[in-house]
């Protein structure tokens, strides 16, 4: 038998369904020789255990064997599928049930694989670290298919460390069924980010550039006062511009921004990637 398959009986009951079960998910299948469907049904659960490599732990219980352990669990047909989570049944079914169904009750309650990366993004910004959190929680946000908890947390960091555009591209993914107080708060926060990263030295160099937009000096001038703010993208959508016209503009000054600028987002930003592929079709 798989180390993660155990036949229940009297001498393990306790063990199991009490101690083992505050350690991880135990399914319980109730099952007889007599029981067609039991047959159909257990082949599947084994699969799944085995697949599993012991996220959860599948107990096998004879109705007729142990039909003391199968009466106090509450069990009136068979098969009967129980799920004990902290000593107590959280979930379950009975009858044979098709595959997805049981993944459907399984992956409720097993962890999930970007877990790890929340609980270490968590421990980040309790120790006001956000820079640490920043890349767990946008691995755990696209491993997650975007959860809009995970979704929610990403923004507010995103938005703390003035990542503007990027926290304006996560909060327009969001759907408009979800779109709660939760995220008119975050919608209202970037806009305050937005306005105070106006400065008097932003809106002098906008100014200046509107009356003379084919001066390169004063775009890159901009460009990095743009990225001291927090507005990347449209830092490197200046330095680009300039790089188009003139790959040398500066001295190379420019193409070194745009490169420190990049750099500074950090390795699998969104932003950065898409920007340093950008820069490179323009060199080469």
């Amino acid at each position: 038998m798989s180390d993660y398959i155990v036949n229940l009986d009297e001498s393990n009951a306790q063990q199991i369904l009490m101690e083992e079960s505050r350690v991880r998910p135990v399914l319980v299948d109730v099952w007889a020789d007599w029981c067609e469907p039991c047959k159909t049904l257990m082949p599947l659960l084994e699969k799944l255990a085995d697949e599993y490599q012991g996220q959860f732990l599948l107990a096998k219980l004879n109705a007729d064997e142990q039909s003391a352990i199968s009466q106090q669990l509450g069990v009136r047909s068979l098969p009967t599928v129980l799920l004990i989570k902290d000593g107590q049944p959280v979930d379950g079914f009975v009858g044979a049930q098709p595959e997805t169904r049981i993944r459907e009750i399984l992956d409720k309650y097993l962890p999930k694989p970007w877990d790890g990366l929340l609980q270490q993004a968590q421990q980040a910004l309790e120790a006001s670290d956000p820079e640490r959190a920043l890349p767990l929680l946008r691995q755990a946000y696209d491993e997650s298919g975007q959860h809009y908890d995970i979704t929610v947390t990403y923004s507010q960091v995103l938005i703390e460390l003035s990542r503007l555009d990027e926290a304006q591209r996560v909060l327009d993914g969001i759907r408009r069924a979800d779109q709660d107080a939760a995220y008119e708060q975050l919608v209202a926060q970037l806009q305050l980010k937005r306005e105070a990263a106006l400065s008097p030295e932003v809106a002098a160099l906008e100014q200046q550039l509107a009356a003379d937009p084919g001066n390169f000096d004063l775009m890159l001038q901009l460009a990095v006062q743009y990225s001291s703010t927090g507005l990347y993208k449209e830092a490197m959508d200046a330095l680009i511009t300039i790089l188009q016209q003139d790959r040398e503009h500066a001295d190379g000054k420019t193409r070194q921004t745009l490169l420190d600028t990049i750099a500074s987002l950090g390795k699998g930003d969104p932003l950065a990637v898409e920007y340093q592929r950008k820069l490179y079709g323009l060199l080469y």
